[in-house]
């Protein structure tokens, strides 16, 4: 049943709305934000990331995300009106207080696993994981099942499930989705210009 509180906050969404782009790492969220940008959003960044050969484009990310763990939120007021990268692990700290329309990127596991591998070779790390690719497949489907329940629950927000996969099969489709999703009337052609295969380097 959605409480009081909620709906009186729902009469004001257009003026409080806060776009959130989630998912795990290396699961298209730095596309969508990109998308979003040439769409007319603004974006909640801080460019302290540089783009590098694992993102071209930019990772699109604003560091006070890290805070929300500590209770840290007030930057949240910053956010009203504009799109801002949250990786899915961090989403059951937001505030109830405002209200959130999530974007959250789904991707093939498989090309998921292989993407943050292939960032620690160009990156020159060497993994030391002491979990198999099938362990470490298991606890991101546990993680990603455990998420969407959670996003289901609160009716504080409101959720919208995109494949980064089906994106770069028919990114109009995809894209018109987002649009009818968030009513912003974006430029739906714009936002398809951003998906750019050549990027598409870990395809199961």
């Amino acid at each position: 049943m959605t409480s009081i509180r909620t709906f009186i906050k729902k009469l004001l969404w257009n003026d409080e709305k806060i776009i959130i782009v989630s998912g795990l790492p290396r699961s298209g969220t730095s596309m969508m934000m990109s998308a979003l940008q040439a769409g007319g959003v603004p974006l909640l960044t801080d460019h302290q990331r540089q783009a590098d050969s694992n993102n071209p484009r930019g990772y699109f990310e604003y560091e006070q995300v890290k805070t929300l763990p500590k209770g840290q939120s007030g930057w949240l007021l910053s956010a009203h009106g504009r799109a801002v990268k949250i990786i899915s692990a961090l989403l059951s700290y937001l505030p109830d207080e405002f209200c959130y329309q999530v974007i959250f990127m789904e991707r093939d596991i498989d090309e998921i696993l292989a993407s943050q591998k292939r960032m620690l070779e160009r990156s020159g790390i060497t993994e030391k994981s002491h979990l198999s690719d099938e362990n470490l497949r298991r606890e991101y489907q546990e993680h990603l099942s455990t998420v969407r329940t959670w996003l289901s629950s609160q009716d504080w927000l409101s959720f919208l499930m995109i494949s980064y996969n089906q994106v770069l099969r028919d990114p109009r489709a995809a894209f018109q989705k987002v649009d009818a999703f968030l009513e912003c009337d974006l430029d739906v052609d714009a936002m398809t210009r951003v998906v750019d295969l050549s990027l598409y380097r870990e395809q199961n």
